[in-house]
């Protein structure tokens, strides 16, 4: 019996051809060489090799050590080349150019697959800043009166942006509780993280210019899940009156994988009803593709499961997101990411951060290898997705990994 082809993925593979996500790897042969890759199943090809060996016209925008130029080629490149993949892992007459150019994924090491220009979080989760609100103001209002009228975010750190598996060193500051009487430094003995979705800009836009809600998938290339480690006891001291600064700003996780907008088509989804008048550039009513995705999200600690929070939910959709960061005229370049901010659901199952799930360390979490409120030394942690494809398929996104090391 003939040998299986790896072109010939097992029905049911969220890494399917119907997906088709974007990564930058190396090989142990050549470990100095970053190639840009796609993920077919359990093996990654190398498209710019793939390119060149089928004379194709995008060997310019593939045979490179980064996604960046494919990004900003736009659009039209961007559909036009996933159609060239598409052929190529597909058409049985390519197998003999193609097949050799599959490495295994075990067998390659997998790089951030972009140069991140600037690195924006938001806070558009409505059940995650509602526990927040009530957790640190029990006796008041939890959403802040901005909150409904407008996506809240920060400016970040883009320099700490590091690919799933890096490890992330236990950050040091000032922390100072209620009840202290001056600010002590140390570890951080309140480390979370922050379960999220990044999404990637491609076609960067002018400064003095905005971006509306309609054009968000001619700037927006794709999304992977994104883990924003938070050090909520440096934060909190911190915090008033700029906001997050070095409790945030020591690592941001991202995926090795980034999934193309177009292979999310099935998994479009409207957001929960808007309970406040919008103004006209976040007014997304009469929009004709919605605005939410429907990503399923699993989260692990030391591989037992966490929480499963939904995605779907989020009030604040991505184009709101970059129609705001943008509506001051601030420009956007290519590599620009920005964070959903947390995804939390109504169920405490569903809760996408330690700090909700522990209401703040009061309320340690049940594990089969013991209590937990926040992260320990040592602790991993995994975040998964999958959305729905088409015709019933499954949309995988590549996962985001993290172990806690001591600093």
């Amino acid at each position: 019996m003939p040998e299986q082809s790896p072109l010939e993925v097992a029905e049911g593979d969220p890494f399917g051809p119907h997906n088709l996500p974007y990564g930058v790897f190396t090989t142990a042969d050549e470990p100095e060489r970053r190639r840009l890759g796609v993920r077919v199943g359990g093996h990654v090809l190398d498209a710019g090799a793939a390119a060149h060996a089928l004379g194709s016209p995008y060997a310019a925008l593939l045979d490179r050590p980064s996604l960046n130029p494919l990004m900003a080629a736009g659009r039209t490149a961007w559909r036009d080349v996933r159609r060239a993949l598409t052929a190529w892992v597909t058409v049985p007459a390519h197998r003999p150019d193609i097949e050799p150019l599959l490495h295994p994924l075990g067998s390659v090491t997998m790089h951030l697959p972009y140069e991140v220009a600037d690195w924006v979080d938001f806070y558009a989760s409505e059940n995650h800043a509602t526990n927040l609100g009530r957790i640190f103001r029990p006796d008041g209002e939890p959403l802040t009166p901005n909150w409904k009228h407008l996506p809240i975010g920060y400016h970040g750190r883009a320099g700490t942006v590091v690919v799933s598996g890096t490890d992330v060193v236990r950050p040091s500051g000032q922390r100072k509780a209620p009840a202290d009487a001056a600010p002590s430094f140390g570890p951080s003995v309140k480390l979370d993280i922050e379960t999220e979705v990044g999404f990637v800009v491609g076609t960067p836009s002018a400064m003095g210019t905005s971006v509306e809600l309609a054009a968000f998938d001619d700037h927006v290339f794709g999304l992977s899940l994104l883990n924003d480690w938070s050090a909520r006891d440096i934060q909190g001291w911190e915090n008033v009156p700029l906001g997050p600064f070095l409790g945030k700003s020591f690592a941001t996780s991202v995926s090795a994988w980034v999934t193309p907008l177009a292979a999310l088509d099935a998994a479009r989804v409207s957001p929960p009803p808007r309970t406040h008048p919008l103004l006209p550039y976040l007014d997304d009513a009469d929009e004709e593709v919605p605005g939410g995705f429907d990503l399923r999200i699993t989260v692990t600690l030391n591989g037992r499961l966490l929480s499963e929070p939904p995605f779907a939910g989020m009030y604040w959709t991505a184009a709101q997101q970059l129609a705001h960061m943008t509506v001051n005229g601030a420009s956007l370049r290519t590599g620009d990411l920005y964070g959903s901010g947390t995804v939390s659901g109504p169920e405490r199952d569903q809760r996408g951060s330690l700090i909700e799930l522990s209401w703040n360390g009061t309320e340690p979490i049940e594990l089969s290898d013991g209590k937990r409120t926040f992260l320990e030394d040592g602790d991993e942690v995994t975040l998964t997705a999958w959305a729905p494809g088409p015709d019933g398929t499954r949309v995988g996104l590549g996962e985001v990994t993290g172990r806690v090391v001591a600093g």
